[in-house]
């Protein structure tokens, strides 16, 4: 049995905190189904506690005017500590989550340390303040920060989205009051006693583990100036309109039902392996998978039986075995979930060729097999609704314009992949299809460029300048005519 972690108290403004409710929220593991941690559950009160220590800090604290250079040497502290404790933190992740231990090192720890060093590249090339020839003379454009955020983060990759949220936030000079999901609270507690140690100044970093209910209270609270939220489509919807009644800025990361189009001439021996590594990366857990896999009508039994053998060949089991590809879903409803779909599937006329069920031998644990559907159709619900997990639909197409259509016949647009022996004619179908990020012969996500969705996959961009830009607001000073500085 796992050794029961708990904690008492809330990371209230750099502090621990006695919370004001006695609500408990239990950690349970999704390979044991049982209890590994405790925490408070932030009530509302808390959530009002920490928005008016953020709201304080960021009004007369002194983090929104030091200087970049000041706040710099803080984050890169938090990005070093990280960098040092990233195995402690892999193995809190998947404990909580389920995700394979060698999927957390990379994608869950040294990710975010990565996200953080990327934002540390952004704000040091950022142009904050510059002057422009105006209609009338000279204008002077500033760019400061927005102000309190409350970013609202996820189960699946909760260090790497926190880092997407805290860093830019924290370099724009903003205070933050951090929202982990109740499956994975565990993880953001040491982040908490990362960010003290780092001397991050009192009052600037909050983290409140809730449900929906206080996650609602605080996206809603008229002391917060911006919301950066990581979820589903319903939640990111309700999160907008709750916003609307003080217009709160937004920032929402959603879902994805991505394709990855395999053209005539891909080669054979590195695209399997490619796609299977994008599609049931994090046990199908991500919203960037590529879940729809396009292939074509002249290849499809070739690719069909390459893929079926691939997938069938992952390694499932423990999350914290290092040999483990494949771990278990994070909540016994999201393993109903994924046996449901795979029902329907089947109702609606789809080819299970490999996987469909609970793998033989993992009678406890919230375990799914890693499903391959062939014969999909893309009008399918299996081919339409994101199922976040091990669920993987195989679609033949005629010939190239119809993949494109294919592909572009979605409600999200996320990411997406195309794979080619010509990678100039990969660019151009990267061209054609209306999705925020995308890649040719290859699938990564860079946190130097804009990272975010067209369609239902959300509204603004995290990562890059432009990911930066969203905790800033523009600010046009107007100077007298004849002015020149």
């Amino acid at each position: 049995m796992t050794e029961l972690v708990e904690h008492r108290q809330l990371f209230i403004g750099g502090e621990l905190t006695d919370p004001l409710g006695t609500d408990v929220i239990e950690v349970i593991s999704p390979h044991t189904e049982e209890v590994i941690g405790r925490v408070p559950h932030a009530s509302k009160e808390d959530v009002d506690r920490a928005v008016a220590v953020a709201r304080k800090a960021f009004d007369e604290g002194p983090w929104p005017r030091m200087t970049l250079d000041e706040r710099l040497a803080v984050v890169t502290r938090i990005k070093d500590a990280i960098a040092v404790r990233y195995e402690e933190i892999g193995r809190v992740i998947s404990s909580e989550n389920g995700s394979p231990y060698s999927w957390s090192i990379l994608g869950q720890a040294l990710g975010a340390m990565m996200v953080w060093d990327a934002a540390i590249t952004v704000a040091k090339g950022f142009t904050y303040e510059e002057y422009r020839d105006g209609v009338l003379g000279k204008i002077l454009v500033r760019r400061e920060p927005v102000g309190v955020v409350a970013a609202v983060v996820p189960w699946n990759v909760p260090q790497f989205v926190a880092a997407a949220k805290l860093a830019p936030a924290l370099l724009a000079g903003c205070t933050v009051i951090l929202k982990p999901s109740p499956e994975t609270p565990l993880d953001a507690y040491l982040l908490g006693e990362i960010t003290k140690e780092a001397g991050l100044p009192d009052g600037v970093l909050s983290i409140l583990p809730a449900d929906r209910e206080v996650s609602e209270y605080l996206v809603g609270h008229p002391g917060v100036d911006k919301i950066s939220f990581t979820g589903s489509v319903g939640a990111g919807k309700r999160v907008m309109e709750v916003a609307a009644r003080h217009l709160t800025r937004v920032t929402l990361e959603l879902g994805g039902k991505s394709a990855a189009i395999v053209l005539p001439d891909a080669d054979i021996t590195t695209t399997v392996p490619g796609i299977v590594s994008s599609a049931w990366m994090n046990n199908g857990q991500a919203c960037v998978a590529q879940t729809r896999i396009l292939v074509p009508r002249s290849r499809y039994d070739e690719f069909a039986d390459a893929f079926a053998a691939a997938a069938s060949a992952l390694v499932v089991g423990d999350p914290l075995d290092p040999a483990t590809q494949v771990g278990p879903l994070v909540a016994k409803r999201q393993q109903q979930r994924n046996l449901d779909y795979i029902r329907i599937g089947q109702e609606e006329g789809a080819k299970i060729l490999t996987g469909g069920g609970r793998p033989p031998g993992l009678d406890r644990g919230w375990y799914v097999e890693p499903t391959l559907f062939g014969d999909v159709d893309n009008s399918m619900r299996i081919a339409r609704e994101e199922i976040f997990g091990p669920v993987i639909c195989l679609l033949p197409y005629g010939d190239e314009t119809e993949a494109v259509k294919i592909a572009n016949d979605s409600d999200y647009g996320l990411s997406g992949s195309v794979w080619t022996g010509d990678v100039a004619h990969g660019i151009d179908i990267a061209r054609q299809v209306r999705t925020g990020t995308y890649n040719v012969n290859t699938f990564s996500l860079d946190m130097l460029g804009p990272f975010g969705g067209y369609k239902n996959s959300g509204v603004g961009r995290e990562f890059g300048p432009e990911g930066f830009s969203e905790f800033l607001e523009h600010k046009m000073i107007h100077l007298p005519a004849g002015w020149e500085g």
